[in-house]
């Protein structure tokens, strides 16, 4: 009977999920992101937080743009991005990627590429906890400005 009860309660959450994921779909994401580690020997820790909104256009492929702020012990820095997010509906893992330009000061800009892998955990239809990793390439000093980091925020589906 145990059996039976707990295959009936997984088909239905996966036949529940599977509307997050289909094209027309809009999303809004809010997180924190931090501990960055970074290869440059100038920054120790850098808190921040996202703002990301998308639409998906087509089943399990999310569309996005993103705006964040972040703060170091020394740098403050604001970044607009397009990226993309495919989301496996099997098991809530999505893997993301994109370009971004981040503004640090007047004379201190650049590009950078950040992919990200992470999962969606869904506390309802609508509202899901996202922890990610990522990684973020710097196009104008690879080796100084490049950082990989942790985010956790939440996703809104409607």
């Amino acid at each position: 009977m145990k059996k039976v009860f707990l295959s009936l309660l997984l088909l239905l959450t996966c036949v529940g999920a599977s509307a997050q994921f289909d094209a027309g779909t809009k999303y809004i994401g809010l997180s924190a992101t931090g501990l960055d580690l970074s290869y440059s020997t100038n920054e120790k820790l850098r808190l921040g937080v996202e703002a990301t909104g998308g639409l998906f256009v087509a089943d399990k492929l999310l569309l996005k743009a993103n705006v964040g702020y972040s703060h170091t012990d020394n740098i403050d820095d604001f970044s607009a991005g397009l990226g993309m997010r495919y989301y496996f509906r099997e098991n809530g893992i999505f893997l993301g990627a994109g370009g971004e330009f981040d503004h640090f000061t007047k004379s201190r800009n650049d590009v950078m590429i950040p992919v990200e892998v992470g999962y969606c955990f869904y506390i309802n239809h609508y509202v899901a906890i996202e922890p990610s990793v990522y990684y973020k390439m710097s196009l104008d000093d690879f080796s100084d400005k490049s950082t990989v980091g942790l985010k956790i925020g939440f996703g809104f589906f409607f």
